[in-house]
This record gives C-alpha cells, sequence and structure tokens, in this order.
C-alpha cells in the first residue's frame, strides 16, 4: 500500500480564494454566487452552471479557461484534466506539490460544489436503459473525491445544505475551518458511495443478477432517533431508494418524532392493512397485529378491529387503507394510541387529532402493493441477510381440500382473510378470524400448540368483554402460517370453536392431523405456501 507521505500539518484555516461549481440542480446557485464573489472568491464552472451563473452578471470562467482544452463527446470529457485534479489534489504546503502548481500554471481550488448527474432521479423516472447510461456521472465523482481526499485544503459540498455552511463561515470569518472541511469530506465520500450504490444495484438489476457477488445498499438519514429498541441503544432511521409507500415516505402531520420501535410497527401495521381492498384496520403491537378487521367503512372496521383485543391496543399503532375521516378519528382518540397511518386525511379528522399533541399521525399518499417485489435485508453478526419480499396471495381456486367435510362459502372466505392475517404475525402464528375480522391471534410461540391456546385465550377475552356468551373463535376459521407437524394444534383449534382450517400442508405427519381433522369435524385446506415470519 502507498506509504502516508510526509506533509506539513493541515492549516486550521484556509482562505479560499477559488471555487469550482458544476450543478444540474441549480437552485440556490445565484445566491452562492453573488456570495462568494462577495467574498473575492473567483468562480469556475461548466456547461449550463456557467452560464446561469454568466446571466447573472456575476463573473465566472469556464472550466476550459483552466485546462486550456475544449469539452468534448458530449461534454462526457471536460474537468479530467492535470489542471483541474491537480488545483483539487495539491497539498499547498507540500514543496513539490507547490513547485508541480508553478511549473504547470495549475490554480488550487478551495471550494467545490457539485450534485452529479440526476442518475437516480432518471431510473425513477422511468428513463429507459440509454438515459440511465448517459446520466452516470464520471468527471462529478472524481472531483468530488479527489477534493475530499485533499480535504485539509479544499472544502467539497454535495449538496446546498453543504455549502451554505461554507457560505456561513467564509461570511463570518473569510475562512473554511478544517473541521468543517473534514465533516463536509465524509458527507462527500458518503454520497458518492450511494451514487455507486444506484449505478451497481441498477445494472445488476438490468442483467437479472439479483443476488450479485457483490451487494451495496445505501441510505439518506431521515431521522436521529433518541434511542433504539431500548433506551440504552443509540439508533437513527434511513430512508433507500426504494420507492415503495410507508412510513420512510410518509408525511408527519403532527406529534412527537417517531421511535425506533414506532417506525417498526407502522411498517407492520401499513404493509398489512394494504393487503384488503374493503375498507380495513390493523392495530399493531410490539410487531404483530392484536386487531384486524373489514368494513363497510373505516369506523366499522376500526370498532371491531378494537373488540378483537383492546388491551393490547393501548399504546399501539392504528393503520387505516381509506382516507381519514373525522367519525373514525374521534373513536380512535378515545384510546391511548403511539401513530395513526393512513393513505389520506381529512381536514377535520386532523383537526380531532390536534387535541392530543403528542400522537404522530402520518399520510403516506398511497399504500404498498403487496404484489410487487422488491428485497428485504436483516443484518446479522458480519453479514446481511437478503430476500425477496413475500408476495404470496392465496385466493380460494389456490385451495387444495384435503378432508371429508367441503368448506361452506363463508367458511372458505374466512380462511383466507385468517391466513392474510397470518402471513404478517410472527411465528410460529395462529389465528382466527370470522365475518372478516380476526378474533383471536396468537404470535411468536416456540410450538404451534401454544400459539393456538394464546389466540383461544384472546377470542374467549374479548367475547366476555363482549358481553357474549360465546368466544369469538366459535365458528371461526383458524390460520396457522406454517404445516401443524402434529395434531395437538389443530385440536386446540377445534377445542377453542374454529370449524376450519387452512394451513400450508407438507408435514409428514399430514396424514394424522387430517383424520385428527375429520374427526373432529373440521374442514380443512392446504394452501402449498409457507408464509414464515421471524
Amino acid at each position: 500500500m502507498p506509504a502516508a507521505p510526509d506533509f506539513p500539518p493541515a492549516p486550521d484555516f484556509v482562505t479560499p480564494k477559488r471555487a469550482l461549481i458544476s450543478l444540474s440542480d441549480k437552485t440556490g446557485l445565484i445566491e452562492v454566487a453573488q456570495a462568494l464573489a462577495a467574498a473575492g472568491v473567483e468562480i469556475v464552472s461548466t456547461g449550463g452552471t456557467r452560464a446561469a451563473i454568466a446571466n447573472a452578471g456575476i463573473a465566472v470562467k469556464d472550466v476550459s479557461d483552466l485546462t486550456q482544452f475544449p469539452e468534448m463527446m458530449d461534454g462526457r470529457v471536460k474537468t479530467l484534466h492535470p489542471k483541474v485534479h491537480g488545483g483539487l489534489l495539491a497539498y499547498r504546503d507540500a514543496p513539490e506539490h507547490a513547485k508541480a502548481l508553478t511549473e504547470h500554471d495549475i490554480a488550487p481550488i478551495d471550494i467545490v460544489w457539485i450534485d452529479l448527474y440526476p442518475f437516480e432521479k432518471t431510473v425513477a423516472a422511468g428513463g429507459g436503459f440509454e438515459a440511465a447510461i448517459e446520466n452516470i456521472d464520471i468527471g462529478g465523482p472524481a472531483m468530488i473525491r479527489s477534493s475530499a481526499k485533499n480535504h485539509p485544503y479544499v472544502a467539497v459540498c454535495v449538496d446546498k445544505a453543504g455549502i451554505d455552511e461554507v457560505i456561513a463561515a467564509i461570511t463570518t470569518d473569510g475562512k473554511t475551518g478544517l473541521s468543517l472541511r473534514k465533516s463536509l469530506a465524509a458527507r462527500a465520500f458518503a454520497r458518492t458511495a450511494a451514487y455507486d450504490s444506484a449505478v451497481s444495484s441498477w445494472f445488476a438489476e438490468q442483467l437479472g443478477d439479483t443476488y450479485a457477488e457483490r451487494k451495496t445498499i445505501a441510505g439518506a438519514r431521515l431521522q436521529t432517533m433518541r434511542y433504539g429498541e431500548n433506551p440504552h441503544q443509540s439508533a437513527a432511521f434511513y430512508k433507500t431508494g426504494e420507492d415503495r409507500p410507508g412510513v420512510a415516505t410518509a408525511t408527519q402531520l403532527q406529534g412527537k418524532e417517531l421511535s425506533y420501535n414506532n417506525v417498526a410497527d407502522t411498517d407492520a401495521a401499513i404493509e398489512l392493512v394494504a393487503e384488503f381492498d374493503e375498507p380495513a384496520c390493523v392495530i399493531v403491537k410490539h410487531a404483530n397485529p392484536c386487531g384486524v378487521a373489514v368494513g363497510p367503512d373505516l369506523l366499522t372496521a376500526y370498532k371491531r378491529a378494537l373488540e378483537c383485543d383492546d388491551v393490547s391496543a393501548f399504546g399501539g399503532i392504528v393503520a387505516l387503507n381509506r382516507k381519514l375521516d373525522r367519525a373514525t378519528a374521534e373513536k380512535i382518540v378515545e384510546v391511548f394510541t403511539e401513530v395513526i397511518v393512513a393513505p389520506a386525511v381529512d381536514d377535520d379528522a386532523v383537526e380531532v387529532i390536534k387535541a392530543k399533541k403528542n400522537l404522530r399521525l402520518l399520510v403516506t399518499g398511497s399504500l404498498p402493493d403487496p404484489l410487487s417485489g422488491g428485497q428485504v435485508f436483516r443484518s446479522v453478526a458480519g453479514g446481511l441477510l437478503v430476500q425477496s419480499r413475500d408476495t404470496a396471495r392465496i385466493l380460494a381456486p389456490d385451495l387444495k381440500i384435503v378432508t371429508k367435510r367441503q368448506p361452506t362459502p363463508t367458511e372458505i372466505q374466512d380462511m383466507l382473510f385468517a391466513f392474510t392475517v397470518a402471513k404478517h404475525v410472527k411465528s410460529n402464528a395462529i389465528v382466527y378470524a370470522k365475518e372478516g375480522r380476526t378474533a383471536g391471534i396468537g404470535a411468536g410461540q416456540m410450538n404451534r400448540r401454544d400459539s393456538a391456546r394464546i389466540a383461544a385465550l384472546r377470542a374467549q377475552e374479548a367475547a366476555e368483554k363482549l358481553g357474549l356468551t360465546e368466544s369469538l373463535a366459535k365458528g371461526s376459521a383458524c390460520a396457522s402460517e406454517a404445516f401443524f407437524p402434529f395434531p395437538d394444534g389443530l385440536l386446540e383449534a377445534a377445542a377453542a370453536g374454529a370449524t376450519a382450517v387452512i394451513q400450508p400442508g407438507g408435514s409428514i405427519k399430514d396424514a394424522d392431523v387430517i383424520a385428527a381433522a375429520d374427526e373432529a369435524g373440521l374442514t380443512m385446506a392446504f394452501t402449498g405456501v409457507r408464509v414464515f415470519r421471524h
């Protein structure tokens, strides 16, 4: 590896004399150029950026004035030149560097503001292959990296926030400080890394290389959180380049900042509620749904979801798949709720929720498509697990009835509803459902029998609170997200009052489980699809 040269110490402060600006998004350009000119900083620029500055009556040099070489090849070659990179990389106080600057008539560059060709926007807008290729910036990243490497002398900015900090510094002191230049350099390297990540991910996708040899994931920080899952853990929230409606893309209309757990729970809630075509409500607690229901309207759906488990709903997340109206908002605020998330909100509903100043209200604009692809990630020690998003959806024609008794149309509907919910419940998962709502949910147990028992307990408690003489699980459909390895879990469902069972099948004990279902008078469908959720 190259040895570190014996350079003099980096100066604490640098008085900038020259700035290089090259922008795709020219928002704020003229104000910045005016400030630089007022500070006596010479401006060098390229193409449209140079023209915009000149048209504003501000003195500006074309980069070709430095290089004495014209732009060529449709602008692909203009800044890749020693007169540019020498001015960026020269360590001014190193005698050999200073000598080279003089001998080759290279002017040092002290400030760089570059925002790169809009590759990500081109891809997001549906640009074709050739358009995407043309929007891969080469000279920009090279100049950014040169500047960031030479941060002892160069202040490099990759966004408006960065150049604003530089302008504030030179307006106040006439200089840039070393700590600022280091901070800007770190951000610059992060930007070029994210840019290269976007390009490499897109290129692999074009080639159908779903799991490329090298995988990079870039994120832009949305929020530094007060803490993580627990108060002794630090945390931050990042947005990736995935354009999927949800908590990362939502607008927060009011309430405290989202916590780490709020984000995780809200994501789970919005992904589940998007599964339903009818007006639906999902209430989530600790990443598991505790109540799910559909109805003719949101108010009815919320009431039915709350009735499933109003104890767990306390301090939970409420997700809706329709515009939140005033009547539903008034009902929701009767219960302590951490977050409400919906695709849209009526002004009247906003007024209702304002009375609960800490209640977080998120608007997503639309709902995530349960059938759209994409990848999901999980970190492990020293590594990263990557898999395709679970887009499984079971419809009535997919069911294989394996028992003697055939299901009624109502039982089929209840089975499909229950299995849809089970897909979003931590394994091992058992869900009882009836008439478009959950009756009881058992989540995350080490064996399926215990999940069935817990779900039955929830259903019984809910019935008692509603003043019913029979459990909500009576006459319900029971969904298991994976096969029953033994008949015991199924028998717990039968004891709870379920009349129909839906499960993937595939156990070596399937014959025993089917026989137990027949003996109990149950109808049972196999899906052939497992929907584990860990």
